[in-house]
């Protein structure tokens, strides 16, 4: 059994569809950073970082913060072919997974803060990280363009990637000008187990939808 700590947000998200999509058991703990949960004296001794999501596995005592981490964990204790075994594959995998956590997830952060909870305080701040996350939208859209997936097949880099792009609306992103992710992002919607694990730890609004 595997405990989640988790809250609605992309990084949460991550992982509660990558546990559904790897069908290993787990129990879901909610940590509310609206109230400051974060901060717990108990959540802390799983999360010393004091951000979600993180787990605990009672099978190996692991204890284990970061969720680009813990996603490589998960898919390996499931001997997951999300992780690809070809050598090349496995690295491009890699590299758009790291992108994510680099990029695409700081910036979208940024333009949330400024864009959406913030708007007018700082309108370098907006442009700047606006402007940012559309340079990164196009970069996707490129890779995008000759295959279904970021790196070849179905793999931890679209799991990453795929729930900060559902937030394009946060982002004030157009997704038709970017058909490519557009049409990525639906398909990849329509998975069962990201239709569930996106309402995890609670169901907050439908699934944002683009014809």
């Amino acid at each position: 059994m595997i405990d989640l700590y988790t809250w609605t947000t992309p990084n949460g998200r991550k992982v509660s569809i990558l546990l559904e999509e790897l069908g290993l058991e787990y129990t879901v703990k909610s940590i509310n950073i609206t109230e400051g949960e974060q901060k717990d004296e108990g959540f802390l001794e799983i999360a010393p970082n004091g951000k979600i999501p993180a787990i605990f596995d009672h099978e190996t005592g692991v204890r284990m913060m970061e969720s680009g981490a813990m996603m490589l964990y998960l898919a390996k204790k499931a001997g997951s072919n999300l992780i690809p075994a070809e050598e090349n594959a496995y690295w491009e995998m890699m590299e758009w997974l790291m992108w994510q956590m680099g990029g695409l997830g700081p910036m979208c952060g940024q333009v949330h803060h400024f864009t959406k909870f913030n708007p007018g305080k700082a309108p370098y701040a907006e442009e700047r990280y606006l402007n940012e996350a559309k340079r990164l939208y196009g970069v996707l859209d490129q890779q995008l363009a000759d295959r279904d997936y970021v790196a070849g097949s179905y793999s931890l880099a679209d799991i990453a990637i795929w729930p900060w792009i559902s937030r394009f609306e946060w982002q004030t992103i157009n997704l038709n000008d970017y058909p490519n992710v557009k049409a990525w992002y639906n398909r990849i919607a329509s998975r069962p187990a990201v239709q569930k694990g996106y309402h995890l730890p609670k169901f907050t609004m439908d699934i944002p939808t683009v014809d």
